[in-house]
C-alpha cells in the first residue's frame, strides 16, 4: 500500500511482492534482469536484437490504496487474501494495477518459452508510488530511461478499457484507448477568525464565510467544451451510433451547444468537456459552542487538456473574490494536463490491431484519462503516449475500482496476457 507519508509505507511488503514475483516469473527475471530503482520500483530490460530500432516502454504499479477498515466486513473475500472464487480473482489491487503488471509478465513468460526473440527492445516499468503520484517511483524509472537516452517508439500504461454498456447509444463493445489524461491541483481555502463563544455569534462566522465561497465555486464552474480527446471519441463512435447522435455530432457547428448540455448532464461525461470542481476537505470547530478561530476547506480540479493549473488558480481567486479566504494551491500534487498522443502513429495503430485481434467486435476509440497515472510522468522522454488496460469492464465493476470486493475475472484476465503477447509481437514488426 502507499500512504501519503512514505514513512508509513510497509517496505518488507514489497521485498515479499519482488521475491514473489521472481519465484512466479523465473525467465522473465533471468533474461531481463530487473534493477530495483527509487528503493522499490522496478525497471526491466529486454534486450532486442536491432540496436537501432525504437524501444517500446510498457508500464504498471505495484502499489495499491489501502482498504478503510470500516468496510472490510462489507467484502466478500477478504481483500488481501488474493482468493480465487466464483471464476474471479478477488482482493485489492486485482483491477488497479495488479492485472496489468502480472499480466505484463505472464505474456513475456509465455514468449520466452516459446523462444520469441524481440527486434525491439522491450522494457517493463513498474512504479512503486502512483497511487500517491508517482513522485519517486514513476519520475525517477522516466529519468533513468532518459539518461540513457531512450526515445520509446510507444509508452503503454494502465487507463481506460474495453466498455460494455457504458458508452450511452452504442450497442458494441468500446475500447477507449487514453491519448491524454487531466490534470491535478488542490487548493486549500482557509479563512480565520476571533471566535468566541457561540452564544454571541457575529453576522458572519469563519464557517458561514468558507461555506459560501464553495457554494460559488461549486455554482460558477469553469467552462464546458469539445475539443482534443474528446472530440476525436465522438469521431470515433458517432458512426456506432444513433442517427439523431451521427447527425448532432457530425454537425458542430450547430449542435454542439446542446451536445455539451446533454454531457454536462452526468457527472461522467460532465468530467469529459470540463475541468471538475469537488470540495473534498472541510475542517473547522472543537466544540458545539466555541466558534472555530479558522475554517478551512481543499478542493480538488481536475484540468482538462487546454486548461491550466495557473488558470484553475485565477478562476478560484476571482470566483472566491473574498479577501477574507486565503486561497493557496496544494504544490505537493500539482500536475498539468498531459499533451495529446497522435491516433495517426505506429504505436496507436498497433494498439488497435492488437485491440481488433483479442476482442473481436469492439470499436476502438481514443479519449480522455479522467484520473492521474503514472504514465504522464513518460512525456518527457518524447514519445507518444497511450493509457489502455486490456479487460473488460461493465458499470458495475467501476465502483470496484478503490472501492468493495474489486475483483478481475480469470478469463479476463487471461485474455488480457493474450493482448500483451500479441501486443509486443505486433510493435516488433518492422
Amino acid at each position: 500500500m502507499s500512504h501519503q507519508d512514505p514513512a508509513d509505507d510497509d517496505r518488507a511488503a514489497f521485498v515479499a511482492f519482488h521475491r514473489w514475483l521472481a519465484e512466479t516469473f523465473p525467465r522473465a527475471h533471468a533474461k531481463l534482469a530487473p534493477e530495483t530503482v527509487a528503493d522499490a520500483s522496478l525497471l526491466f530490460t529486454w534486450k532486442g536484437r536491432a540496436a537501432d530500432a525504437a524501444p517500446v516502454l510498457l508500464l504498471a504499479h505495484q502499489d495499491v490504496v489501502p482498504v478503510d477498515p470500516a468496510t472490510e466486513t462489507g467484502w466478500t473475500h477478504p481483500p488481501f487474501a488474493g482468493e480465487i472464487a466464483d471464476g474471479f480473482v478477488w482482493g485489492r489491487g486485482a483491477l488497479d494495477d495488479k492485472a496489468s503488471l502480472v499480466g505484463l509478465l505472464e505474456a513475456v513468460e509465455r514468449l520466452l518459452a516459446e523462444g520469441f526473440e524481440p527486434r525491439r527492445t522491450v522494457y517493463l516499468a513498474f512504479g512503486h508510488d502512483e497511487e500517491v503520484g508517482g513522485a519517486h517511483g514513476a519520475t525517477t524509472l522516466a529519468a533513468r530511461l532518459g539518461e540513457h537516452g531512450v526515445v520509446p517508439l510507444v509508452v503503454l500504461d494502465e487507463g481506460l478499457a474495453v466498455t460494455e454498456g457504458i458508452v450511452s447509444d452504442v450497442a458494441s463493445p468500446v475500447a477507449l484507448v487514453g491519448i491524454a489524461e487531466k490534470g491535478y491541483v488542490s487548493i486549500e481555502l482557509v479563512v480565520q477568525a476571533e471566535g468566541g463563544h457561540s452564544s454571541t455569534p457575529p453576522h458572519e462566522t469563519a464557517v458561514g464565510i468558507l461555506a459560501a465561497a464553495l457554494e460559488r465555486l461549486e455554482r460558477r464552474q469553469m467552462p464546458a467544451r469539445i475539443a482534443g480527446p474528446v472530440r476525436r471519441l465522438f469521431e470515433a463512435i458517432g458512426p456506432e451510433m444513433s442517427l439523431r447522435s451521427r447527425v448532432a455530432l457530425a454537425n458542430p457547428w450547430l449542435f454542439a451547444p446542446l451536445v455539451t448540455r446533454a454531457l454536462e448532464a452526468s457527472p461522467e461525461t460532465n468530467a469529459l468537456v470540463r475541468t471538475t470542481t469537488a470540495p473534498t476537505i472541510v475542517e473547522a470547530g472543537i466544540k458545539e459552542n466555541v466558534l472555530p478561530v479558522r475554517a478551512r476547506a481543499v478542493v480538488n480540479f481536475r484540468v482538462l487538456p487546454g486548461d491550466s493549473t495557473a488558470e484553475v488558480l485565477a478562476h478560484v481567486t476571482a470566483v472566491v473574490a473574498d479577501p477574507r479566504v486565503a486561497v493557496t494551491p496544494l504544490r505537493t500534487t500539482l500536475s498539468e494536463p498531459s499533451p495529446e498522443s497522435r491516433v495517426d502513429s505506429v504505436g496507436f495503430a498497433a494498439i488497435a490491431r492488437t485491440i481488433r485481434e483479442t476482442f473481436p467486435g469492439a470499436v476502438v476509440a481514443p479519449s480522455l484519462v479522467l484520473g492521474a497515472t503514472d504514465a504522464r510522468h513518460y512525456a518527457s522522454l518524447g514519445a507518444d503516449v497511450y493509457r489502455f488496460l486490456p479487460l473488460r469492464v461493465r458499470a458495475a465493476d467501476l465502483r470496484r475500482v478503490h472501492g468493495i470486493d474489486e475483483r478481475v475475472a480469470v478469463d479476463d484476465w487471461t485474455n488480457a496476457v493474450r493482448f500483451y503477447a500479441r501486443l509486443i509481437r505486433n510493435l516488433d514488426a518492422p
